[in-house]
């Protein structure tokens, strides 16, 4: 219970930095620009989601990591790069926002998932993350953070 319980807070006290960065530093130029400017930097960060492959190696993950965890996890990252090289390629183009609105559903869903099937789908211990620990307590708070910058772009009139 108490690895559960480190775990939880790491993930807090990442969102709590991330949105403290993002809020102060991030957002305020990224709100005065245009769609495409604006998104760029959001999916040049996405195209480093390949880290999550991480999950499929052996050593660097505990062989008790289930597969129900792992394969979703790993290869749901995998497309997110993908849709975030395909949208940035639709910058300035006439499917630009779709492009942006089928990344932005895609990546959230993936990392949502993957929590879930962390916590209640198969139940992992945070500690049969291994070096992978700092994927969903450093770097998935900052995605989905940049999600939702995402999304905000996407709602604001044009």
């Amino acid at each position: 219970m108490q690895e559960l319980l480190l775990f939880g807070c790491s993930v807090a006290l990442s969102f709590l930095a991330w949105g403290v960065v993002c809020s102060r530093y991030v957002w305020p130029p990224l709100r005065r620009m245009n769609l495409s400017n604006a998104a760029a930097p959001i999916l040049l960060l996405h195209t480093f989601r390949f880290v999550g492959l991480a999950f499929l190696v052996p050593g660097v993950v505990s062989p008790t990591l289930q597969p129900g965890f792992t394969v979703p996890a790993a290869y749901g990252d995998l497309v997110a790069v993908f849709l975030a090289w395909a949208a940035m390629i639709a910058l300035g183009g006439s499917f630009e926002r779709v492009a942006l609105w089928i990344f932005s559903l895609w990546g959230t869903a993936d990392l949502l998932f993957a929590f879930f099937q962390g916590l209640f789908g198969v139940g992992i211990a945070p500690s049969s993350l291994g070096a992978a620990f700092f994927i969903p307590t450093v770097v998935v708070p900052l995605l989905l953070i940049t999600h939702a910058m995402l999304f905000a772009l996407l709602l604001r009139k044009q």
